[in-house]
């Protein structure tokens, strides 16, 4: 799979059903060579418009139930892993 494949997909949390976004980037443990996390963009409605407010919300892999054809299903029980851009200290991919 490609990553271009990998980010065209939505991300749903299968606790409540809700859509988190698409897949923006991925992180990457290099000494490993495995993939960390998948990183989700947060956005904000202003005044019918979406734009972005600087806010990820980091999963770890080992929350991705699964990859299907369409939708990438993911178990966020607990707090939401969110990160401004200046927090960002990763190795991104």
């Amino acid at each position: 799979m490609k990553i271009s494949d990998f980010q065209s997909k939505d991300v749903i949390n299968i606790v409540d059903g809700k859509k988190l976004g698409h897949i923006s980037d991925l992180e990457l443990d290099l000494r490993q060579g495995r993939i960390d996390s998948i990183v989700v963009p947060q956005y904000t409605k202003v005044f019918g418009l979406f734009g972005s407010n600087g806010t990820e919300m980091v999963i770890p892999w080992r929350n991705i139930v699964k990859i299907g054809a369409d939708v990438v299903l993911v178990r966020m029980d607990e707090a939401k892993a969110l990160r401004s851009d200046e927090d960002d200290l990763h190795v991104r991919a």
